[in-house]
């Protein structure tokens, strides 16, 4: 039962990632005018480009259980200054700082469960562990 446990909390995980990368490349433009509110405009494209890069391949390492270690460093590289600049409450009035503290508290257990799954790997079912035991003769 762990190790389906295991596999589905990837599942989990990876899904968040890879739908805000889906969502990053759909609205595009839209994800730059928030850039911009946010204050970051050095080199908008580039940012985000590697944002979305890092989203993808850091998403299907954490998915597939292969090199979970660099997928997880990937992600949390984006997750922790993100969570910083889109949801500090502490800048918001109140009506929205309560909001925003949901949001980052929401953000700071995915960072939980990508450390969890940096410390424990990612399982019996991963495909690291396939090539780990599979013979090739």
């Amino acid at each position: 039962m762990k190790d389906i446990i295991d596999l589905l909390a990837r599942a989990c995980l990876a899904f968040i990632f890879l739908y805000e990368a889906y969502d990053s490349i759909h609205y595009f433009k839209a994800t730059k005018v928030t850039m911009t509110e946010f204050g970051i405009t050095w080199r908008q494209d580039l940012l985000l480009l590697g944002v979305i890069t890092f989203l993808i391949v850091g998403g299907l390492l954490v998915l597939t259980g292969y090199r979970t270690g660099l997928g997880v460093v990937m992600l949390l590289a984006y997750w922790i200054p993100v969570t910083f600049i889109v949801h500090s409450w502490w800048e918001y009035p109140e009506p929205e700082a309560r909001l925003q503290a949901i949001m980052f508290m929401k953000n700071v257990a995915i960072t939980g469960g990508l450390l969890m799954l940096w410390v424990n790997g990612a399982g019996k079912f991963s495909v690291k562990r396939l090539f780990a035991t599979t013979n090739v003769s």
